[in-house]
Parts: C-alpha cells; structure tokens; sequence
C-alpha cells in the first residue's frame, strides 16, 4: 500500500460497451468509483484506487487508462474477467445498461498512514461478497479520514428492493458526503419525493446531501437549508460518467477548501452556503464539460476552470 495517499477510492472497474443507433460499438474504460478516481487525478489530486482488474484487453485498457491520468491502481489480484457494461445510448445522449459484473473483493489490510478522504459507491457497495470488504475497510479508515457515497443505483444489480434501501441508508449514516441523482432516490424511495428523502438522509448524519437532477442542475441539502446551481447549456455527446465528473469536481474543490480529513470533520458540518456554492459550481461544471463529449471523461484544471462561468448559484 502507498504512504498517504490524498485521496483513496474504492469500487470497481468496468468496460462500458457503448451503442448509438447506426454505429459500431465502442468500448470506454468506466465503473463509478474508476470514473470518480480518474477525475480527481485529472484535477490534480494524488489518488489511490482499490479495485478488480482481469488479466485480459478490456483490463489493460483500464489500468492504462486509469494510469495516464497518475491514478495508482491496488488490484485485488483475483484474476476475476474484468467486468462490463453495454451502455445503449438513444438519440438524446440517454443511457441505459446491461452488466455482465462480479464483485468478490477480498480482505484488504491497509498499512501506513491513512489517507485524507475515502470515496465509494455504486456496486461495490451494493454487491456481495465483495461489499462487505469494502464495508469494513472504509469503518477502519473513517476516524483519520472524511468519506463519501455514491449509490449510483443499477437497478437490475442492486438485488431485493428492501436489502438494498437497507444497505443504502447504512452507507449514508457512515458518510459526510453523499450524493445521489433523483433517478437514485426515486428507485430507492418510489413513494416519497427526491427531497424529502435528501432531508432525512441528511437528518441521518452526513454533512452535506447533494442531489443531481441532470439538465435541471443540483441541489445541496444542509441542516440550514439548500443551496442550488443550475446546468449551464452544453450540446449533449452522452451522458456517461457525468455523475462521476460531478463528483469528482465535489471532492476536488472541498479539498481546496481545505474541508477533507478527519481533522477538516467539524469545518465540513459547519459548512456555509457560500463555500458549498463554490463546490456546486465546480461540479457542474464538471458534469457539463463531460456530457459534451464522448465516454467518462472528466475535464482537466484548466477545462474546468474555463468552465466555471456562466453556471448560477441560488441560495433560498
């Protein structure tokens, strides 16, 4: 394991097969929690990613991937098929996915010192046996280090509804981060409002609660009130790892604002509209400069700064 690593992310990789009406597949490095690890890196942040990778193409084309952006890459060593996903996209950009996926991570002992942020999500903690591992890990690092989630639901993976809301509310409860997109909230909670569950998730713990809501924007749920930032008009390529551009950008500007660590807990919960406005701008921003092009890929520090203009911030 690599000494302090600033940013550690843990969850799978996965080969986004993607299909447009009228053209040959292409295949995209992609995963949630790879997407997030690869976007931070791009931003410049020193980052550690704990995952799966088979020994075969779509592997290497990952860790390639992964490694041209500086992540470094702690593979389980299973030599489990690198898992993946067809993405069918329709003439707007809309995905939706088919997986062919396992997740069986096993124990992992970290040594040396412990990072300053966790980030997971998506099927690594949705997925057994794989999620219990993640689960364990992420409680032994939480006293040194800040930590986020991602649920990013797959509905055809998250298994029994009832485990899985379970399951979700758990990994909220340990989170000072957490962001979910309204598509999330409502296959979680189909009988309750995006925001109303974003208020009780909040009353659960977490510092700060971040719903996306695509073209609609975002909106940050904090114990004294909302904070929201509006999508600025981009010509849609796909919309393929925006969620994870998004968060990506999140983490990158509360660390620039020093609100990552153990130490930064207190500054996080005492988070003012004016700082979490700064953090919405960058991660839809973010999300705006992804969704105009092809596959998860996220801006760099310079795309993203020329980016920031133009996207509104809105405090009640």
């Amino acid at each position: 394991m690599p000494d302090s690593p600033d940013l550690l992310v843990i969850g799978e990789c996965v080969a986004d097969i993607v299909r447009l009406p009228g053209a040959p597949d292409r295949t995209h490095p992609g995963g949630s929690p790879a997407n997030v690890a690869y976007g931070l890196a791009r931003l410049g942040r020193g980052t550690t990613l704990i995952t799966q990778l088979g020994p075969d193409p779509d592997g290497r084309l990952i860790e390639e991937h992964l490694a041209s952006a500086g992540v470094r890459v702690l593979d389980d060593g299973s030599g489990a098929p690198t898992p993946a996903a067809t993405v069918d996209l329709d003439e707007a950009g809309r995905a939706t996915y088919s997986f062919e996926i396992s997740w069986t991570l096993g124990p992992v002992a970290w040594s040396g010192e412990p990072p300053r942020h966790v980030h997971t999500g998506s099927l690594a903690t949705a997925m057994d046996p794989g999620a219990d591992t993640v689960l364990e890990l992420v409680g032994s690092l939480r006293a040194a280090a800040t930590v986020s989630y991602d649920p990013n639901v797959r509905p055809g993976l998250m298994g029994d509804h009832a485990r899985a809301v379970r399951r979700a509310e758990r990994w909220v409860a340990l989170s000072d981060i957490v962001k979910a997109s309204d598509e999330d909230l409502r296959w979680l909670y189909p009988d309750e409002a995006p925001e109303r569950a974003a208020e009780r998730w909040l009353r659960s713990g977490p510092a700060v609660v971040l719903v996306t809501r695509g073209a609609g924007g975002a909106t940050a749920f904090l114990p004294g009130g909302t904070v929201s930032a509006g999508a600025p008009p981009v010509r849609v390529a796909d919309t393929v790892g925006a969620g994870d551009a998004f968060m990506s950008a999140t983490l990158h500007a509360l660390a620039s604002h020093g609100l990552l660590g153990g130490q930064a807990r207190a500054r996080l919960r005492s988070l003012d509209a004016a700082v979490l406005g700064d953090v919405l701008r960058h991660a839809v921003a973010s999300a705006a400069v992804t969704v105009g092009r092809a596959g998860a890929l996220p801006p760099d520090e310079e795309e993203l700064a020329a980016a920031l203009t133009g996207v509104p911030v809105t405090e009640p």
